[in-house]
Formats: structure tokens, sequence, C-alpha cells
């Protein structure tokens, strides 16, 4: 009798502890995959910007836009590749902004649209990469 309850004892702690163990290697597989999507450094997105230099365009009605972007994509190879594409890129953002009036423009809601706008227009022409984000540096409407 005291031999068997000796045995379903140390079975039962060497299952705790076989479960604990694996507990163990799940959690830190875990935290090893968020340490991996870690967001990048300052020195990282800066390598993988483009600047787009002041743009002045119409917008709908009879207001113009002076705008000035910052692309973020997610490597280097990808920026590059933005860079040549600059005409393309100048094109879109003339289209969009041809089609917005001043008031899409206002407050932090419309501007985050504009952005979100560029970025979905944006990644279907990249072929290394994509776009991350699309900064607004500068603007000004008359």
């Amino acid at each position: 009798m005291k031999n068997k309850l000796l045995t379903i004892t140390l079975i039962i702690l060497v299952c705790i502890t076989l479960i604990g163990v694996v507990g163990l290697i799940l959690v830190m597989q875990f935290n090893n995959a968020n340490d991996k999507e870690k967001e990048p450094t300052i020195d990282e997105i800066i390598e993988s910007s483009v600047d787009i230099e002041e743009i002045m365009t119409n917008l709908s009605g009879n207001k113009f836009i002076r705008i000035s972007l910052k692309i973020q994509t997610d490597n280097k190879k990808a920026a590059d590749e933005l860079a040549k594409r600059d005409f393309q890129v100048k094109n879109i953002i003339i289209q969009e902004l041809s089609e917005m009036k001043a008031v899409d423009l206002e407050g932090k809601v419309g501007k985050v649209a504009l952005e979100d706008a560029l970025k979905t227009q944006l990644n279907p022409l990249m072929q290394d990469g994509e776009v991350t984000k699309v900064y607004i540096v500068s603007y000004v409407i008359q």
C-alpha cells in the first residue's frame, strides 16, 4: 500500500514538472517572437524612408495646397525602389489631393485619412517591400 502511494505521488510530481517545463518553453518562445517584431529604431526608420519634396497643387474647389511628405517603407531596398518611382508617387499624391476639398484635410482625422489613402494607393506599386507609414512633414492650404 505504501509503495503504491509513493509511486502515484512520484508520477504526479513528474507530470507536474513536465507540464511546468513545457509551459516555460512555450512562454520563452512567445517572448522571442515578440522580440523579433520590435519597433524599428529611428536610424532604421530614416534609412528606410523617402522624402517627397514640396508639391503644390489645386484642391477640389478654388484652394491650393503645398505639402511635403516622408514615406516610410519596411526596408532599405523598398525605400530605394520608392525613390526611383518618385514620378509615380507624385502623380498619386496629386491625384488624391485633386479629389479633396480643404475641409477634408481639417483636423487630425482628415490628415490621417490622407496618409492612409496614400499608403493604400502606393503599396500596389511596390515590388521589393511595402509602405508602412506616410507622414505629413509640412502643409499649407491657401
